[in-house]
């Protein structure tokens, strides 16, 4: 295992690597329960979802292990799902199938300009300072998502602020507001708030002692004050419903479902709709691979797990010779393994930063997850009894932690710190990675072109920028 994963060359452990799997799982083990409550809503079997979400999550995150020795997982991006559910299907009026089969499709562009190093050509081309952006940018998404799923933010917005809203029979199952929608912090009058409190000021307490798994205890912990507080009601666990038998057997609906009548042979029978489906390949494929990208880039820099040389082999490497290259291959065929169980895209989870924040450093803690995703098929709902409160914590500790990325960057040079600022702001307000990216390469463009410096864009920037520019026009029309 040693001589496997050199865990001494990456100044770790054993029992280090596995607490910090255990970290992770917990960390994204949400997305056992979300994916297919998305998903479900676009007509999908919910447990046939609930088992492809474990597949999909299991072979990404051993790839990811066994190949590229990093320590991160992979599962059903959030996000990406929704955009399955309510702007592929609910929208644009896709069957489920044929939204799999774009994101078949997107898996294997993706594959493709990983093999062809256009992604690789991508990270080289990002400067530095917004390198240094996107991984305190992370910190701010990841700090805000342990925020909010602490609920200790509350948002208020009357009638005149919903512009749409997606109703299922007398229930709206998708709601969306315009700026007029107000955050203020949630009144502690409730005990899953004050868990949320309890934990944070717990796992505050042992990070800041150094104690040696802190965010894992502080889980741990949480959880079990949840149980005593009523917050975890472990009389509500349904065995005989979540059953992997019953799983296997929904399963048989969504596997090879992407190519089948109402899949891939019918996506493209009407050319009329064919530049719509491109244009929503393309959409899929520029989210999936700009979180990838910038999960990397806002965790792998600043930890070491990609070191100099990975970088620097970014330019004239072949085949798959670093951990960057392995790295990004592995993330590349998830997407479509996904898709051909029955999920949405699978993406690197940004909640592997609790792991590495734990000490994870290596393809070990990537196993230990892929395990424990695939035990989970055997006690999903004894896993459900975690909550929220005990899980958010850890991820603002490790958002915070992730800030000192903005320490590299020239506050004082506006040259350096609007394309920064956009970067890094908007990828926690707009609640997504790519969003954050986009905004930051376009700024970046804006200002060397006011500072009459047009020479030092990339043309890697200025295609993306033009790429994500007409997804935008898209995304506005539909």
């Amino acid at each position: 295992m040693e001589k496997f994963f050199k865990l001494k060359e990456n100044g770790t452990k054993v029992s280090t690597e596995v607490m910090a799997g255990v970290t992770t799982f917990f960390a994204m083990s949400y997305i056992l329960f979300v994916n297919p409550t998305i998903l479900s809503a676009s007509g999908m079997p919910f447990q046939a979802v609930f088992l492809a979400t474990i597949i999909a999550s299991v072979i990404g995150t051993l790839v990811m292990g066994l190949f590229a020795n990093v320590p991160y997982a992979q599962a059903p991006g959030m996000g990406l799902n929704a955009f399955f559910t309510f702007t592929v299907v609910f929208v644009l009026g896709y069957t489920w199938q044929q939204a799999l089969a774009m994101v078949f499709i997107c898996g294997l562009i993706n594959i493709l300009i990983t093999v062809t190093k256009i992604r690789k050509m991508i990270i080289k081309a990002i400067p530095e300072s917004l390198q240094h952006a996107i991984g305190g940018g992370i910190g701010i998404f990841v700090a805000y998502v342990g925020i909010k799923n602490a609920g200790l933010l509350s948002f208020s917005a009357d009638q005149s602020a919903i512009t749409s809203s997606i109703v299922d029979g007398d229930q709206a199952v998708n709601v969306t507001t315009n700026s007029g929608i107000v955050p203020a912090l949630a009144n502690f009058d409730n005990a899953p708030i004050l868990l949320a409190v309890i934990g944070l000021v717990l796992m505050t307490v042992l990070v800041v002692m150094n104690v040696r798994g802190a965010i894992l205890i502080g889980i741990v912990a949480t959880t079990i004050i949840g149980i005593l507080m009523g917050v975890v009601d472990l009389g509500s666990i349904q065995w005989q419903q979540n059953s992997l038998g019953n799983s296997i057997k929904e399963l048989g609906t969504t596997f090879g479902a992407a190519f089948g009548p109402d899949g891939m042979q019918s996506l493209f029978s009407d050319s009329a709709k064919i530049p719509q489906v491109l244009m929503t390949i393309i959409a899929f494929s520029l989210s999936d691979t700009f979180d990838t990208i910038g999960t990397f880039i806002g965790t792998g820099r600043r930890t070491g797990i990609f070191s100099k040389e990975d970088e620097l082999a970014l330019e004239d490497s072949k085949g798959f010779t670093t951990k960057m290259d392995k790295a990004l291959f592995a993330d590349a065929i998830a997407t479509s393994v996904g898709a051909v169980v029955g999920t949405s895209n699978t993406t690197t989870y940004v909640e592997s930063a609790a792991g590495i924040g734990a000490g994870g450093r290596t393809g070990l803690t990537s196993v230990v997850v892929a395990a424990l995703f695939a035990l989970s098929s055997l006690f999903s709902p004894l896993i459900a009894i975690v909550p929220a409160q005990a899980t958010a914590p850890a991820l603002i500790l490790v958002g915070v932690m992730m800030l000192a990325s903005f320490k590299d960057i020239e506050w004082t040079d506006l040259e350096e710190a609007v394309p920064a600022f956009f970067a890094s702001i908007f990828m926690g307000l707009c609640y997504s990675i790519s969003y954050g990216i986009a905004a930051g390469f376009i700024f970046y463009a804006v200002v060397k072109i006011a500072k009459g410096k047009i020479k030092e864009i990339s043309p890697i920037i200025w295609v993306v920028n033009i790429l994500f520019i007409v997804n935008f026009i898209i995304l506005a029309t539909l």
